[in-house]
């Protein structure tokens, strides 16, 4: 194992100790995204290490499961802290994080695996169950709480809290047993080739568990310095008059340049089941194991929760879907469809900025 990626995480776990406490500063904050970056590299590299001894598709499962727990914890501390304000802050970070995976990430690693390999191949059942449990997940959770009539504005009552968030994590846990255990064969990548790692030795048991524990390290890092540097953001969304829904896509685009990366790194090795298994899996965990989170949490700490989503945001989620069911509904890829993706994704962050 390279030296940098024991040295990378130590400094960022650093970077995050003086980022807490010590005032931010200019200095810091450059410091802080500097840590952040590196703590992102590092991350996906030790994935890999542990995804090369496991085996696919539970290496994927590690990283997406991994941060997308501390994404929960980020957004209950933020919530915590910012009281009734921040009621809107998972529904705005769930939504950006779907609208990012399913058209960001998916656009950028289908473009580049085109340009590289003109066209690339996956499982078409593995890809239609992630779908098909995604947009059942984004439905019951963000689009049912605008129409429902219990209780007023786009929210949920108690019980149908509840029901979401028991809903939310049975499928998720449906999906996970059926990627690792009764259908993996879906899963795994149709061909590796051209994968430099397809053809060597495992890592050792040890290695294996000191990146796992590294990479613990690098996501608490990644998550944490975004939070440090949260109310920089935040100042520069108030002082640009941006809408605060801005904030929530901030830190859902931080949180998910690990996953991102690793997923751009394997379409361009032609590795595109792999890239799949990541954007699906990283999107289902976002919301299958945030609703739950925050549905308990609001009705323990009788904290609000706003859901529902707006008619605009709605209209991009449907566009999403559709999209990705053409996309997905072939079993092969080319540049083209990454670039309709990433067409979806810019107006989605332009209409964040200009409702």
């Amino acid at each position: 194992m390279p030296r940098w990626a024991f040295v990378v995480p130590a400094v960022a776990a650093l970077l995050l100790l003086a980022g807490i406490a010590l005032p931010m500063g200019t200095a810091i904050a450059i410091a802080c995204a500097s840590g952040l970056i590196g703590a992102v590299i590092a991350a996906v590299h030790h994935a890999e290490v542990v995804a090369h001894r496991v085996g696919e598709p539970f290496g994927t499962l590690v990283l997406a499961v991994a941060i997308t727990v501390i994404e929960v914890g980020l957004i209950l501390s933020m919530m915590l802290a910012g009281g009734p304000d921040k009621a809107a802050l998972p529904r705005d970070t769930i939504f950006a994080a779907v609208m990012i995976i399913c058209n960001g990430v998916v656009g950028v690693f289908l473009l580049l695996g085109g340009l590289r390999h003109h066209e690339q191949s996956f499982r078409i059942e593995s890809a239609n169950s992630g779908l098909a449990a995604l947009i059942a997940l984004a439905t019951l959770s963000l689009v049912l709480p605008t129409f429902t009539t219990s209780s007023p504005g786009p929210t949920y009552t108690v019980p149908q809290l509840a029901f979401s968030g028991v809903a939310s994590l049975a499928l998720w846990a449906v999906y996970v047993f059926i990627q690792t255990v009764r259908h993996r064969d879906y899963f795994l990548p149709a061909g590796d080739a051209s994968d430099e790692s397809a053809h060597a030795l495992p890592p050792s048991l040890g290695i294996a568990w000191a990146s796992f524990a590294l990479l613990l390290v690098s996501l608490v890092a990644v998550v944490g310095l975004a939070k440090v540097l949260s109310p920089t953001i935040e100042a520069a969304v108030a002082a640009a008059g941006a809408p605060k829904a801005v904030i929530g896509i901030a830190i859902a685009l931080l949180v998910l340049l690990p996953e991102t990366w690793a997923a751009v790194r394997a379409a361009r090795a032609n590795r595109l089941q792999t890239s799949i298994n990541l954007a699906l899996g990283s999107a289902l965990a976002s919301i299958g194991l945030t609703i739950p989170a925050v549905a308990l949490a609001s009705v323990l700490l009788d904290m609000p929760l706003v859901l529902g989503l707006e008619p605009k945001d709605m209209v991009l989620l449907m566009v999403t879907f559709l999209v990705g069911a053409i996309t997905l509904g072939t079993g092969r890829t080319n540049m083209m469809q990454g670039a309709v993706h990433l067409v979806i994704f810019a107006a989605f962050l332009f209409l964040a900025l200009v409702p």
